[in-house]
């Protein structure tokens, strides 16, 4: 599964684009640290077993703030997000649930699966497929499969109560802590470390531009 390391990087290559002329230090940190807050779930799991990839890893973690956003933006009078800190406030919150979203969320779904819509239905989908053109069969995609009109037992996976993902903190739900190897991926496939470099290299050279401006 994608590493922490790997979700940040790429919620930092969408914060640098999305902030625009709002970036500064502060505001990137924060978007790179929200998506990198949803790993937290690895430790929730512990205590509450099922539930890394499932408390932290649904789409209500960016539906309810998304909501809250427009509803004080467009709908109330005057804002309160804008009244303490300006348009600036509003930029930031956006691209932090665009991390959120994209970098973590979906990223994951689209890698072995989520609990999308827990605790309201608990199920894990998993998304992991391919999009491609052939000559034969035409435009095939694979991300959500369908048996006989219901969504197959690769898309739909099991609950919180029989699905675990192996982490370095939670190896193993039936093995002694002892008898398995805990491995904390930095980057586990060659794909994965360019996004590493590439993402906090952007932040990096943007970070030092926006100082040397200042």
């Amino acid at each position: 599964m994608p590493s922490t390391v790997v979700h940040v990087a790429f919620a930092g290559l969408l914060g640098v684009a999305l902030l625009g002329d709002e970036f500064d230090t502060r505001a990137i940190l924060l978007v790179m640290g929200c998506a990198a807050l949803m790993d937290l779930d690895t430790l929730i799991g512990i205590v509450v077993p099922g539930t890394h990839r499932a408390a932290l890893h649904n789409v209500w973690i960016v539906v309810v703030p998304a909501a809250a956003l427009l509803w004080d933006g467009a709908i109330r009078e005057e804002s309160v997000l804008r009244a303490r800190w300006g348009t600036y406030g509003h930029r930031v919150a956006w691209a932090s649930l665009a991390g959120v979203l994209f970098a973590h969320v979906l990223f994951d779904a689209f890698f072995n699966g989520v609990n999308l819509f827990w605790p309201l239905h608990d199920r894990f989908y998993d998304l992991s497929g391919s999009l491609l053109v052939t000559d034969q069969r035409g435009l095939v995609q694979t991300f959500v499969e369908l048996d006989a009109g219901t969504l197959a037992e690769s898309t739909v996976r099991g609950t919180t109560e029989n699905t675990h993902y192996r982490t370095g903190f939670d190896p193993a739900r039936d093995e002694p802590a002892t008898a398995v190897e805990r491995i904390f991926p930095i980057a586990a496939t060659g794909e994965r470390f360019v996004l590493v470099v590439a993402g906090f290299g952007t932040v990096l050279v943007r970070i030092v531009e926006d100082r040397r401006t200042d």
